[in-house]
């Protein structure tokens, strides 16, 4: 595969650096930390009439039609710059699905997103190892009803749905447009200012079109588990960008003993690790994304690959960014704590290293 963006990806990628460049400026964020706001409304609402939300939504629901790098690029962009607004969760965990297998009005409810007037989010994680479904559905004359318990659902309070997956009986697993009021939402810990909750859906009747596409069939599953990996990888893969470039022009200006940090050789091989974690994940992250637009069949493999990535060594590499700072880099009011916040929270959304492996695992094993 060729990883050099074409001239359409190229032109995304400066228009969303660009515009977080100017929206996510460290008094802006320091602001809105200070505000106790889910997320900056002024840049959702940039990102919007940029056209940046609407990108990768499908043309009958005002976007641009684009696919899963051009959601990378956007979501790389995020990260790089930690920018708090729900792209993730809107895009990745929901639109995605939608635009893929929503009916003609499920694809209609896409529409205010591109304008950046709702927030939509989906429920990928439940309590064990990610990609497992115990929440069920069952048939109630015309329509459902849904019982089970998701965590980490990132904008539950503050979406207009929640995508929930659910296994059917007999059937398999589909996917349901559940309005947020329905359910118990509770918060949880959250290692950034984005809120996340449990979301309980104790006997939770849902009408016929709140099944995505109207079948359980499991594709609308597929999508939103490899959404939600791609995304979360992509988050991580800006990241540690954002964190590595702050760290190079930390060491280049920060002098010791008469002499910037940047000559000491031990601090430009732990600047050279960082910069390995970095470029591994950044492989790993385009080629499966490549391979998921194009529906390549080993697209789950290059994804488990970038998300143990994200979870491991790039962690280990903030932990090296962090010590390479010294004390500043624990003061919350200097930004690297914010690249810190944000890498460990993909981790957590991935379910971690050890839940990777074991997925990866699992995924070699079926080929063997």
């Amino acid at each position: 595969m060729d990883f050099n963006l074409d001239e359409t990806q190229q032109e995304l990628k400066g228009l969303a650096a660009g515009l977080l460049a100017r929206e996510a400026t460290q008094e802006r964020l320091e602001a809105f930390e200070k505000s106790g706001a889910p997320y900056d409304a002024v840049t959702w609402k940039a990102l919007a009439q940029a056209g940046l939300l609407g990108a990768v939504l499908p043309e009958d629901a005002g976007g641009a039609g684009l696919g899963q790098v051009e959601l990378a690029v956007v979501l790389r962009e995020t990260g790089r710059a930690v920018a708090p607004v729900p792209v993730y969760a809107s895009l990745a965990l929901a639109a995605v699905p939608i635009g893929r297998h929503g009916t003609a009005g499920q694809r209609a409810l896409l529409v205010p997103l591109t304008e950046g007037e709702t927030v939509l989010t989906g429920a990928y994680r439940e309590v064990g190892p990610t990609g497992e479904v115990t929440t069920t559905a069952r048939r109630d004359g015309d329509g459902f009803v849904l019982d089970g318990v998701k965590t980490f659902v990132p904008y539950a309070r503050e979406a207009s749905l929640i995508l929930v997956p659910a296994r059917i009986e007999g059937e398999g697993v589909g996917v349901f447009l559940v309005e947020p009021t329905a359910t118990a939402i509770t918060r949880q810990p959250s290692a950034t200012t984005e809120p996340l909750s449990r979301v309980a859906l104790d006997g939770v009747r849902v009408g016929p079109d709140a099944l995505l596409g109207g079948t359980a069939d499991g594709a609308a599953w597929d999508t939103l588990r490899r959404s939600a990996v791609a995304g979360a990888v992509a988050v991580s893969s800006g990241v540690i960008e954002g964190a590595l470039e702050l760290t190079k022009e930390y060491v280049k200006a920060r002098e010791q003993f008469d002499r910037a940090l940047a000559q000491f050789q031990a601090v430009t091989m732990q600047i050279g690790d960082v910069y390995i974690a970095k470029r591994a994940l950044d492989v790993a992250v385009w080629a499966g994304v490549w391979r998921l637009a194009e529906g390549d069949a080993d697209a789950d493999e290059v994804l488990a690959v970038a998300a143990y990535n994200a979870c491991d060594p790039v962690v280990k590499a903030l932990y090296t960014c962090q010590h390479l700072h010294g004390g500043i880099g624990l003061d919350v009011t200097y930004p690297l704590h914010r690249y810190f916040a944000w890498g460990k929270q993909c981790a957590h959304l991935l379910g971690g290293a050890e839940d990777q492996l074991d997925s990866l695992g699992a995924l070699v094993s079926q080929e063997a």
